[in-house]
């Protein structure tokens, strides 16, 4: 079968597409035949091996594991003898390694069942993002309905999730971009959209009750200038290159947390079945959409890689198995 791998760190040019062995789905994995998958941060990340710290998990000179890709959505092929939830046929969303490729391996835990009002290319955009954006809203934010939120980079990935979750919880959403996404973020459902080339929204004298900084671009006293007394502030992106700052403000954050009733909070999403589950039917019922930016071919993955890696795509970047959806 063809996969996209990387067998050094570099960038994108370090990818290649080659032929690999099927893989085989233990007790508790499902193989997929992948239909579509998607394209994170995590996955430039890991293709460049930086931050360094991430080659503590990945191998410190190469990467143990050369194949790339977590987002998928595909149909079942085979299930591992403790397997349950899921049989041949099924077609099912989710994230596990090596989805750059015509098979992959998913835990049980990782998958659902697809959102039946979804292509596989629409699906396969949801996981990471979406569960990010649900997490942080829902665990982290604890949004109330009425409630103030402001979303900084609503047109990424994670941005145009959260400013629809936010939505379908009732909350008054204001959404942070550029000028030509504009437009967009305002039909996802923010009730304001602000234009930063044009407005710093930590001058605008609002307050919110949560702020998700998708972005990570803004110093602490910043945001402190528009919370609310009670106010809680995710940071959950970071400037491309910018490590060392990012970690230091959460170390600062967590210490400034301690002592004032306004709380500033990191988190990293969790994928599992029952968030997936939430997502499939906040979907259904048509509160939440998926974004897609481009689309491209497997053979076209590291290009797909390199245009996320800029920084100015508007929702999700998917990747379509030519193969695989020839039928």
């Amino acid at each position: 079968m063809k996969a996209a791998v990387h067998r050094e760190y570099g960038p994108p040019d370090v990818v290649q597409i080659e032929d690999v062995e099927k893989p085989v789905a233990n007790d508790n994995e499902v193989l997929i035949e992948v239909r579509a998958a998607s394209v994170n941060p995590l996955d430039w990340h890991f293709m460049r091996g930086k931050p360094y710290i991430v080659r503590l998990f990945t191998g410190l000179r190469k990467p143990r594991n050369p194949r790339m890709g977590r987002d998928l959505a595909g149909r079942v092929e085979a299930v591992g003898k403790n397997v349950r939830r899921f049989h041949p046929g099924d077609e099912v969303f989710g994230a596990g390694g090596g989805a750059f490729a015509d098979y992959a391996c998913v835990r049980e835990n990782a998958l659902s069942l697809k959102p039946t009002n979804l292509t596989f290319e629409q699906a396969a955009a949801v996981p990471v993002a979406a569960i990010s954006a649900l997490q942080g809203v829902r665990d982290k934010g604890r949004i109330q309905l009425g409630q103030k939120v402001l979303i900084n980079g609503a047109a990424g990935g994670v941005g145009t999730f959260a400013v629809q979750i936010a939505k379908s919880f009732g909350a008054d959403v204001t959404g942070v971009c550029s000028t030509r996404n504009v437009n967009m973020v305002r039909s996802i459902g923010a009730d304001r959209v602000i234009d930063y080339t044009r407005e710093d929204f930590t001058e605008s004298g609002e307050r919110y009750d949560f702020i998700f900084d998708c972005v990570g671009n803004r110093s602490l006293s910043d945001l402190r200038r528009v919370m609310s007394p009670r106010a809680i502030s995710l940071g959950f992106g970071a400037p491309k290159g910018q490590w060392i700052a990012p970690l230091t403000g959460a170390l600062k954050a967590l210490v400034w947390s301690m002592f004032r009733s306004q709380k500033l909070v990191g988190f990293i999403a969790s994928i599992n079945n029952q968030d997936l589950v939430v997502l499939k039917e906040l979907i259904e019922s048509k509160k939440v959409t998926p974004v897609i930016d481009r689309r491209y071919r497997l053979s076209e993955a590291p290009e797909a890689i390199r245009y996320l890696e800029e920084g100015h795509a508007r929702g999700k970047v998917v990747i379509t198995l030519e193969k695989n959806n020839q039928t």
